[in-house]
């Protein structure tokens, strides 16, 4: 497949990152030689900035990142937002009054940072959230008496809102009653979870918006990815990469399966895509 992909973007948990949430050797290594080659790498994840592992953020030559499933495209290097699809304040209040319905788990990204309440934070186990998630969300909460009165009192708008469930009914209805607003995006990453994003905010439409400011066109792209929040990017992507952890429907819509995040599945793709395609 001969290719000319000068931006790869790439989904962080189950797809860049093993399932301990690491970086691999040669997963790192190919990010290295794709930067000395002048090629874009791309974290593009439902994390804040601040939310993605310092081993990542330190990376020589990462100048870009997308983040909030597609709500920000920043350049990290001089701290500029280039694009920020975020819902209004007064959606998120009500997204946030909607969880009250169920039993769920919920937080909020306002300006940047997590909002978590410590009724949910030590009592992760209630929502089936797996320990390594649990790990992750403890590291990059911010712990506050109530996460609706934060938005209200910021008066700011919202990059994501999630919602964890221990019900899978609960999560269906909750689910439901989101898209018959018709106002938002809901998708997920987990099975156990909803995200909640501004209309616009995908990382499909992100990785074009990118692009363009690049002056790169949507074939010179590729995403990775793994979840249903992954979608539009393996759409959207001049080349689309599953990984063969994916769940099924992404593997589906994908110009490309490849083997799992344990098995360094981003290094597999790319050197057989792009590096040996140079």
């Amino acid at each position: 497949m001969r290719t000319d992909i000068r931006l790869i973007a790439l989904d962080l948990d189950g797809t860049l990152l093993d399932s301990q949430k690491r970086l691999s050797a040669r997963n790192e290594k190919v990010l290295r030689e794709c930067i000395a080659r002048g090629i874009y790498v791309v974290p593009c994840t439902g994390r804040i900035w601040s939310g993605v592992p310092e081993f990542l953020r330190i990376l020589p030559g990462i100048q870009y990142a997308i983040t909030t499933n597609g709500a920000i495209v920043e350049d990290v290097e001089k701290h500029k937002i280039l694009d920020e699809r975020k819902l209004s304040c007064a959606q998120a209040v009500e997204i946030l009054e909607l969880a009250e319905k169920f039993h769920t788990m919920y937080d909020a990204y306002v300006a940047g940072y997590a909002y978590g309440e410590s009724r949910f934070l030590e009592h992760m186990d209630e929502y089936a959230i797996p320990d390594t998630i649990q790990t992750m969300i403890r590291q990059t909460r911010r712990e506050v008496p109530n996460v609706m009165e934060k938005v209200r009192d910021t008066g700011l708008p919202v990059e994501k809102i999630n919602y964890f469930f221990g019900d899978q009914q609960e999560r269906a209805r909750a689910r439901r009653e989101l898209q018959e607003r018709g106002d938002v995006i809901v998708s997920s990453s987990l099975d156990n979870n909803l995200e909640i994003n501004a209309q616009g905010a995908t990382k499909g439409e992100a990785i074009l918006r990118l692009a363009k400011h690049l002056g790169l066109s949507r074939k010179q792209t590729m995403g990775f990815g793994d979840g249903e929040n992954d979608m539009t990017m393996i759409r959207m992507a001049g080349i689309g990469v599953a990984m063969g952890n994916a769940v099924e429907a992404l593997k589906t819509e994908a110009d490309y399966v490849t083997v799992t995040n344990d098995e360094d599945g981003v290094a597999d793709a790319i050197e057989k895509l792009v590096l040996s395609a140079d």
